[in-house]
């Protein structure tokens, strides 16, 4: 889709991110609330629209190139990924976003999203999670609950589900965060750290699906419950949590548990936050409903739970070209299609 022109004397706003195109997803739908927000983040990130490229595949997320001004490509089932990485080995100047779902992305994509995060290019995936098929009308999906009762599973479900934190680790993924769609500042600030990530950035987010899988984030989003149920990851701080920060966790050997601040341990007792150790980030994405050693549940961490610096594959590529070139000149492609074995056929 092309890019309609703003005024250039003018610096853009969120509203030269919108489009003309009738927002098509459920009233409620999370949806908006990520749309919005990356409309918002755009226009901080210095980059021009002509160089934004926004890449989908199929489900109700990957709608959203139609409905920011900028490139973008609406692909096929669990594709995005493909597309994206062939678009950034030819155009490496460009800022893509790969817009995707946890059906699109870790089912009939899964594979192809752990080839990009493996060879790093520098892009952004942005995994809309709300557990469940919702284009297709409320099938389970790859990230759903056991014992999930839905359309397709009218007996409860029976798949142990997928944690996308702790796959895509395994896939070694060089940005690794999660927020979710009813904290738009929290959700802000994710955008533009996956986006000053030089590499593949990879950022869950929680979506409400309202009309088939309503409330499945609920615990972490409403008011009276977030501040209990919810961890948000600092950077070089203790990893505290509850109303008052009265909670915090800390390790014993490598094990995680759930504490009381007060007179036995303080902040300085609990775990503080390295975004580079590899290692304690693969714990936390594993704090996902784990009983801690009193009972009862770890909080769901958010924030970014690991970075690190690795060379991206076009980058690579380029400088692998160039090497080539300098060592044996430019190539010539008759010749290479003719290769060494020609015959001459004679009467």
């Amino acid at each position: 889709m092309s890019v309609a022109e703003a005024p250039v004397s003018t610096a853009l706003t969120a509203k030269d991110f919108v489009t003309d195109q009738e927002v098509r997803w459920c009233p409620g739908c999370g949806d908006y609330s990520i749309l919005a927000q990356v409309q918002k983040v755009m226009p901080t990130i210095g980059i021009p629209r002509e160089n934004i490229v926004m890449v989908s595949g199929i489900g109700c997320s990957s709608r959203f190139p139609y409905y920011m001004n900028t490139y973008g490509m609406h692909s096929i089932h669990g594709r995005a990924t493909a597309v994206a990485s062939g678009l950034k080995a030819a155009r490496p100047e460009l800022s893509v976003w790969i817009i995707t779902g946890d059906g699109d992305a870790l089912s009939i994509g899964g594979n192809h999203t752990m080839h990009l995060l493996r060879r790093n290019f520098d892009v952004n995936v942005l995994l809309f999670n709300n557990q469940i098929y919702g284009l297709t009308k409320g099938q389970y999906s790859p990230t759903s609950e056991e014992n999930k009762i839905t359309k397709s599973t009218p007996n409860g479900s029976i798949d142990h589900p997928f944690n996308p934190i702790a796959l895509v680790m395994g896939a070694d993924a060089s940005f690794v965060g999660r927020t979710m769609d009813r904290d738009p500042k929290h959700l802000q600030f994710m955008l533009t750290r996956a986006q000053q990530h030089k590499g593949s950035s990879f950022l869950e987010i929680y979506q409400n699906c309202n009309i088939f899988n309503d409330g499945a984030f609920e615990i972490f989003t409403e008011k009276g419950t977030k501040p209990e149920e919810t961890l948000f990851l600092e950077h070089g701080k203790p990893l505290l949590y509850g109303a008052t920060q009265q909670k915090g966790i800390r390790l014993d050997g490598l094990k995680p548990v759930v504490v009381e601040i007060g007179s036995e341990y303080t902040a300085d007792d609990c775990w503080v936050h390295d975004e580079r150790d590899f290692y304690k980030a693969q714990i936390l994405s594993r704090l996902f409903d784990s009983p801690s050693k009193e009972g009862g549940h770890f909080p769901r961490p958010f924030g970014v739970f690991f970075e690190t610096d690795r060379a991206c594959y076009e980058d690579v590529m380029a400088n692998q070209i160039a090497e080539v070139i300098a060592s044996k000149g430019k190539g010539d492609l008759n010749k290479l299609l003719r290769g060494r074995e020609v015959w001459e056929i004679s009467e």
